[in-house]
């Protein structure tokens, strides 16, 4: 009974056909009418023009996006536990040639504007030191705690009186918009680019960078080719990505998991680090305690000395979330 990570589930049958059927003869990278098609599809979701880039991983679509607002001599904004600073091995300084990650605090892993002004404002508009170029905000959070729009919106009026870009880093974007019960243009606000992430929603090789800004994305698809990530076969990726909005497919992966989730808190009391607001859990537990759950049959990771960190997915099964719930319950 699984709990280790929602990169862990199973490819939704749904994405199995629809790459299936793109497997006939087309303009190879990006030139098919699968991919040209994300533009469309995309703009209908968030009621406003984007232009849309597929890549294949998480880090690449976080990397490639603030690569079109930051300058090497420049910084990022972000939170100390924001997964690009604890997560992705240093690609942003890779992708950002050297621009530097400047870290903020903040409950729950969520930024607030007090936060980043307590980074930026001290910084001198000098040569001598790293100049802010943009913020970067993750939709649900690295502790699954989700923005309400308005706090978006505050960030976003910030971003724009300083004059840096904005970006959300949604990996669990879905859970959050299932959370918050808001469109998904609610819960994106007006940020420059969105990194919607599928992987951990049932997808299997596709994640889309949106640029609200679409100007960024004639920028991003040169990059995208230097770093190594337009794949010759694109249209596998794109079909990945259309299956995922057909129906809301992706809206209705995100509350199963979430519901499962739900089903695990209700267990937790106050051994909860923090409120459950996606699909993530993070559990006080002793070593002994973690103990007896894995000779129970659950798999999870440790998070520090005391507690434990739970993640469901689109397939959690019900008998498996309400057998870790009783577990946990009879600790």
């Amino acid at each position: 009974m699984l709990f280790l990570s929602d990169n862990a589930a199973t490819v939704h049958p749904a994405l199995w056909d629809a790459m299936r059927a793109a497997d006939a003869p087309d303009a190879p990278y990006d030139g098919d009418a699968i991919s040209a098609g994300l533009d469309e599809r995309m703009s209908a979701l968030f009621g406003r023009d984007c232009a849309v880039l597929w890549v294949a991983t998480g880090t690449a679509a976080n990397c490639l996006a603030l690569a079109t607002m930051v300058q090497p001599h420049g910084g990022v904004v972000c939170h100390r536990e924001a997964h690009i600073e604890m997560d992705e091995g240093g690609a942003p300084g890779f992708f950002l040639h050297g621009a530097k990650l400047l870290l903020a605090e903040g409950e729950g892993a969520k930024l607030t504007p007090q936060a980043i002004r307590a980074v930026i404002d001290p910084i001198r508009d000098d040569v001598h030191q790293v100049q802010p170029h943009a913020i970067s905000i993750t939709q649900a959070s690295e502790y699954g705690r989700s923005y309400r729009p308005e706090e978006v919106v505050a960030i976003a009026e910030l971003a724009r009186a300083r004059g840096l870009g904005f970006h959300m880093d949604g990996a669990r974007f879905g859970n959050a918009v299932a959370f918050l019960g808001c469109s998904a243009a609610e819960a994106a606000g007006p940020v420059d680019a969105l990194s919607f992430g599928f992987v951990k929603n049932g997808g299997m090789s596709a994640e889309a960078i949106v640029f609200f800004d679409t100007a960024l994305a004639d920028v991003a698809r040169y990059r995208r080719k230097r770093a190594g990530h337009l794949q010759s076969k694109g249209r596998y990726l794109a079909a990945q990505i259309h299956a995922m909005l057909d129906g809301d497919l992706w809206l209705a992966n995100a509350r199963a998991a979430n519901a499962a989730a739900a089903e695990i808190a209700s267990a937790c009391g106050e051994r909860l680090m923090y409120p459950v607001e996606a699909n993530e859990l993070f559990v006080r537990c002793s070593s002994t305690e973690r103990e007896t759950l894995r000779a129970l049959g659950f798999g999870f990771y440790d998070w520090g000395d005391d507690a434990a960190r739970f993640v469901t997915a689109w397939n959690t099964r019900e008998d498996h979330a309400r057998a870790l719930s009783a577990a946990i319950g009879n600790l």
